[in-house]
């Protein structure tokens, strides 16, 4: 049996993360997306509706591209990266934000609603709302909306209504927490997509699942190009959506190293920074069982990361059980390394990153000059229009120099 098929158990573990710790009122809306999405996903109708957006509306599948002059740059391994930059809305959340209007309006729900840290979460679910002529809730962060402008702009103009959140931290897990909230009174005919690989039983799978088609893709196009599988394979993590869709397609390639690449932030300081898997420790947080950093009395810590979408102090439970079980590789790049690879790979390969994705990209020029010969394979999860305001405006155009 492959390790998808068998992972995670019927109770939505991971080993010992994962689950659902559900408000009495969500237990049976829980159980019917469960048992929704089970049967759906089986369905040759649903499949195939979902083959034909991916082609026709999203633009899948994504190339594959090699990274020639940062390689050379670098002096050591060669490096490619899958282009999720090129998805439809500029990111890899519209994979899973169609397949999860498309399950709703199969369930005859009116509505989506989700939260969304650096926006992609939110354009990508705006925009298949529209796509499904459904009503749609964002919940975003006061400190995010400021940010990431551009992405608010957008939502709105798709129809969405984005609801600013003020409490707490102002940020990614107050806006989980808000979406939380609101979705409880309107569970009967909305459905909480949420954005990533966290959540309750069975939004772990499901997401990853639907994120999958990333990691298919790119293993038969680096076979094709290459003729091999890649030594390495890397991605951002902060929930783990665009990581875990990468690493489904190589978790059975023993042969492949996967590496979470967490947000180090300014310094190892609670507060300073949102690596989960590196610093934090077992715990729950939004209904389900994962690694959490805690803060002094073991509540969710605050955490800072200059893109804002990996501001957020759990990690997804596949991702914990990987780094338990040593199948996966969590390593952490900081502010500054990660501006460096946005400026980089924008001026060498013309390729502007989303800052989470820079991320990945500064892995990858850490490990290239010391892995000669080998080849590592980056998974470019989003585009950096959003963010280019707020570097320009905040470090300038000279700051990768």
């Amino acid at each position: 049996m492959t390790y998808l098929n068998s992972h995670p158990d019927a109770k939505g573990f991971f080993g010992p993360y994962g689950g659902a710790d559900l408000p009495p009122v969500l237990v049976d809306q829980f159980a019917a997306i469960e048992k929704a999405y089970l049967t759906l996903s089986r369905s040759a109708d649903f499949i195939n509706e979902l083959r034909y957006i991916r082609k026709h509306f999203q633009g899948r599948p994504t190339p594959v591209s090699f990274l020639g002059n940062l390689s050379a740059d670098c002096g050591g391994a060669q490096i490619y990266a899958k282009r999720e930059d090129l998805n439809h809305t500029g990111a890899h959340k519209l994979n899973h934000c169609m397949a999860e209007a498309l399950l709703a309006k199969h369930m005859g729900k009116t509505k989506v609603m989700a939260e969304t840290g650096a926006g992609q979460h939110g354009v990508a679910l705006a925009t298949a709302a529209a796509y499904f002529g459904l009503e749609c809730e964002i919940h975003m962060g006061e400190i995010d909306i400021a940010k990431e402008a551009p992405n608010v702009t957008r939502m709105k103009l798709l129809g969405a209504e984005v609801v600013p959140v003020g409490f707490g931290g102002r940020s990614l897990k107050e806006a989980v927490d808000s979406c939380f909230q609101s979705y409880v009174a309107q569970a009967e005919h909305a459905l909480f997509a949420i954005g990533s690989v966290v959540g309750p039983h069975p939004f772990p799978m499901m997401v990853r699942d639907f994120q999958h088609v990333v990691g298919i893709e790119a293993r038969e196009q680096f076979l094709d190009m290459t003729g091999r599988l890649p030594d390495m394979v890397a991605a951002c993590v902060g929930g783990g959506s665009n990581a875990m869709g990468m690493f489904a397609g190589f978790i059975d390639d023993d042969g492949v190293a996967l590496y979470g690449v967490e947000p180090l932030g300014t310094s190892s300081d609670m507060g300073d920074h949102a690596a989960t898997i590196t610093f934090g420790e077992d715990g729950d947080i939004h209904g389900f069982k994962t690694m959490v950093l805690k803060d002094k009395d073991g509540n969710p810590a605050p955490v800072h990361t200059v893109a804002s979408g990996l501001d957020y102090p759990g990690v997804g439970p596949e991702h914990a059980y990987l780094h338990r079980t040593g199948r996966a590789n969590y390593v952490a790049a900081d502010d500054r390394e990660a501006l460096d690879a946005f400026y980089r790979l924008s001026r060498r390969e013309g390729i502007i990153p989303a800052l989470e994705s820079a991320h990945a990209v500064a892995f990858a020029l850490r490990e290239a000059p010391k892995n000669p010969g080998k080849t590592i394979l980056l998974n470019l999860s989003g585009r950096g229009d959003k963010d280019i305001d707020y570097v320009t405006e905040t470090y300038g155009f000279d700051a990768g120099d």
